[in-house]
Formats: C-alpha cells, structure tokens, sequence
C-alpha cells in the first residue's frame, strides 16, 4: 500500500476545454451524489461549459426534488464539475463524443458550497484531517456485489394498488444451486472463493468492467475475483487513493457495475444480502492517516500488529461509535440482514491483526512495511454513501486520537465460538441489529460528526431513514406467511 503522490491542485479548465473541443466532443454528463449515495446526472451540450463553469458552477439543479437536498421553496442550486474526474464515457457511441465530470453543489443564491453534499463533507474531513496534522489520508475500499441474471418482483414497483397481489422475488442465476439449467457449472453455498473459470461465470464481465474503468475513467486497478457465496458474488478492488478521489473512484466502479451488467442483460445488485443462507456483501474499508510523508500508524517497535498508539487510538475511536457508525456504513434495512453471526460479517466490536470474526483487523500481509500499515474497518457494506462512510469513519477515528480512547485488548479467537459470558467478560459489545436501533446509536452518539456533518444534514438522514425503516415494518413478509399463515 505504498502510496504515490496525488495529483494537487485544479487542473486548468480552459486547457481541458480546448483538449475537448478538438476531440470533438458533443455532450457533457454532470454527476453528483444525494445524501443516500446515488450518482445522478445531467447530460448538457459541449457548448454549455465555458472556463468560469468550473468556478462558479451551471445553473441545472432543482434542489427540491433530491433525495435530502433542499426545501422548493429555495431550491436553485449550482453544479461545479471538477475537471480532476474528467471521463470518457464508453457506451452509446451513437449520440457523438461524451465526456463526465463529478460536480460539487452550491447553493444558488450564495454560491457557498452546500451543507448537505456528501462530497463537500469529505472535504471538510480532508481539512479537519490536515488541521490536526494529518495531511494525507489513504483508503481502499473493497467493493463486493452480486451479478444476477435476472430478478423478478411481486408486486412490481408500483406500491399500494399492486398490494393484493401479494410479495416475494425470485432470483436466477446462471451458476446457483437452484438454478434450472444452464452452461455453468453449480457454486455451492459458501464455495465460491477464488473460483476459476468455467465455473466463476462472472470473470469476463468483471474483465470489462475493470478495463472500462482503467481505460474510461482513469483509474488504477487493483484486483477482482470470485467471492465466497454462490449467484456470481464479485469483489473488485480499486487502488488506495486519499479520502475524495478514492470515494469518487467508488462512485464510478458502483456506476460501470451496474451500466455493464445491464449492457449484458444482467442485473448488478449491491444491495447487502439478497440470497439467504449465503454471504452476503460487504466493502472492508482500509484506511491510514499520514504526516509529513509517514504514516502515523505503523511503529516497528510494536510486538504485537506493528501499529502506532495513534492507531490505537484512533482503533478506540471506532471501538467507541462503532454502533452509531452503523447507520452511514450500513444504512439500509436489508444491512441488518448481513450482520449475524456465522458469516464472516462482523457482528461483534473488537480489533485483531488477523482476526476476520473482529470488526477491525490489522491486515498482517505487510510486517516490517511501513506504508503498507492500515486498519481494516469490517463493517461497511456496499450499499453505503462512500463519501459519508469514509468522512465519519477518519472523524471516528481522529476523536479516539484526541480524546486518547484506548482500545481494549485485541481478541485473536474466533469471537463467534466464545460463550456469551466470555465475551462480556472481554468487555465485546455488539453491533445494532436494525437500521431502527442504529439510527437511536447515531441519535445519541453523534457530535463526534460536528466538524464536518452539518446538523440539518443529520437531522434529515435521520428523518428519511426512519421512514425506510417504517415502510419495512408495515408490511407482511413472505415468510411471515409461512410462519403464521396456519396459527
């Protein structure tokens, strides 16, 4: 994890814009991020971007009608596109030359960055980060997520009218158990770590996937493979970057996963856990923080893992709002359905240098490499707003650092197999086990988020996802039919 050095600075954007005009370019995708994590865009002619749009923005967002953004009654908004993720975009050759930019928004009448933009919280982590002398942070997310081939709904999206049909899903793909027939062979529950083709049926589209966003989008790969569960379960990993560009490379690995299933007839689906019985999917967040070119977590001298008191420190950090953290890391209701025991999902607040049944693990790869020291954080899963996750965890953790939080002893068993008497006696707390009792954690557990998290913002993450969690708990569940049907 050596890492190398980042590209500071704006890039010139009168230069961009003669490079791209003699490439003939006809339209330009403006993408930005809601609070809950979608990428939305707006598609505008070539012609509409002039020097001062990466400034001062474009004028092309009603505020009142994104996800947790603003009220209709001051809704203008301005889009700012970083000329830093300028990408090609491979796909519909037919409407002529198009380009992205990842955009920034600004609140119209002002111009002042917007509170409640989850890339604008990542940057006033990166400055919180500097301020307490930590002047770069590196993170590698790992990104897992399920390709099916189709999937089929009952009701259909529609809502309350299509409601006395009935509920459930069915999933087919190609390589599953249940499966009715086809070229690949069958992947077992559990069996499918580092399968190889022919019976990894995945590796040509994750193959695509990896040299669109090489070639396209500019960024580094790292590693794909099958993972462990059946239905095609992939992990691709992207190579660290600090904490804005890592979280835009998220954004565009989530949105060629999908547009290239699609292209193929497939459905991609970072939703947690859609198969029952199986893993489900996660994205382990590696993390460090740096000082004046070392990074502050690695110490030699250390018996144990090679790590820092800093990094213990900033490990209690996380220890500490593990539970309120759950609701930016994991924040749907289907992420509670990942966290139980028995499936290497952490479901237990403790840290280790190997320990896969811990919530935090010191990778143990690297002893006696410096720059490759990190923390592993377990928890997050896929469907989380990257920017939001990555801003509260470095927040999480640099509070254990100010306030000297340290952990409590690293646990090396496998916690899963511990009585539950050990485990208290060890101090092992768990984590929530509803989106529900993770919003009531980061209710009362949330000023450690003050120096980038804006209150209101809070105040409405809170309010909608607790709607989420209502919507859930009023209506019947498949199999509360098979339960109960005969009582």
């Amino acid at each position: 994890m050596t890492p190398t050095k980042a590209t500071k600075g704006s890039w010139d954007a009168s230069a961009v814009l003669e490079r791209l005009k003699a490439e003939k370019v006809r339209w330009v995708e403006l993408f930005y991020t809601d609070v809950f994590g979608g990428f939305n865009q707006v598609d505008v002619p070539f012609e509409t971007l002039e020097a001062d749009s990466f400034v001062s923005g474009v004028p092309k967002l009603d505020g009142s009608s994104v996800r947790g953004f603003r009220d209709i009654s001051d809704s203008d908004m301005l889009l700012v596109p970083d000329p830093r993720t300028l990408a090609t975009i491979p796909w519909n050759p037919e409407v002529g030359g198009t380009i992205r930019f990842i955009c920034d928004v600004r609140v119209g009448g002002t111009k002042e960055p917007y509170a409640h933009d989850p890339r604008w919280v990542a940057r006033k982590t990166e400055a919180v980060l500097a301020a307490a002398g930590y002047d770069r942070s590196y993170w590698g997310p790992e990104v897992e997520f399920f390709v099916f081939d189709s999937v089929h709904l009952l009701p259909s999206y529609q809502g309350v009218r299509d409601a006395w049909a009935g509920a459930g899903y069915q999933i087919q793909q190609s390589e599953t158990p249940w499966h009715d027939g086809g070229e690949s062979p069958t992947i077992r529950f559990k069996e499918g770590y580092h399968r190889s083709a022919p019976t990894d049926s995945l590796l040509p589209l994750r193959a695509e996937m990896c040299n669109i966003l090489a070639d396209s989008f500019h960024v580094t790969m790292d590693a794909h493979h099958h993972e462990v569960a059946t239905a095609s379960q992939s992990e691709i990993n992207v190579r660290f970057d600090e904490l804005v560009p890592m979280a835009d490379h998220i954004q565009d690995l989530r949105y060629v996963i999908k547009n290239v299933a699609r292209r193929h007839g497939k459905v991609a689906c970072l939703m947690p856990k859609p198969v029952y019985g199986d893993n489900a999917i996660g994205m382990h967040t590696n993390q460090s923080l740096w000082s004046k070119g070392k990074n502050a977590f690695y110490d030699a001298g250390d018996a144990y893992a090679e790590v820092s008191q800093t990094c213990r420190y900033y490990v209690g950090g996380l220890m500490e709002h593990s539970r309120a953290l759950c609701a930016i890391t994991n924040p749907t209701t289907n992420s509670y359905r990942r966290l139980v025991p028995g499936y290497e999902a952490p479901v237990f607040i403790a840290w280790s240098r190997g320990n896969r049944s811990a919530s935090i693990r010191i990778p143990a790869y690297h002893r006696g490499r410096p720059a490759a020291k990190r923390v592993e954080y377990r928890t997050p899963d896929s469907a989380a707003n990257i920017y939001l996750t990555e801003a509260a965890l470095a927040l999480a953790g640099l509070d254990g650092i100010k306030r000297k939080i340290e952990p409590p002893a690293p646990v090396d068993e496998d916690i899963y197999k511990l009585a539950p008497a050990k485990r208290r006696q060890l101090g092992i707390r768990e984590l929530p086990g509803s989106l529900g009792e993770a919003l009531d954690c980061l209710q009362s557990d949330r000023d450690f988020l003050k120096p980038a998290f804006a209150p209101s913002l809070l105040d409405t993450y809170i309010e909608m996802k607790r709607e989420e969690q209502l919507e859930l708990n009023l209506r019947p569940h498949p199999y509360e039919f098979y339960r109960y049907l005969d009582v």
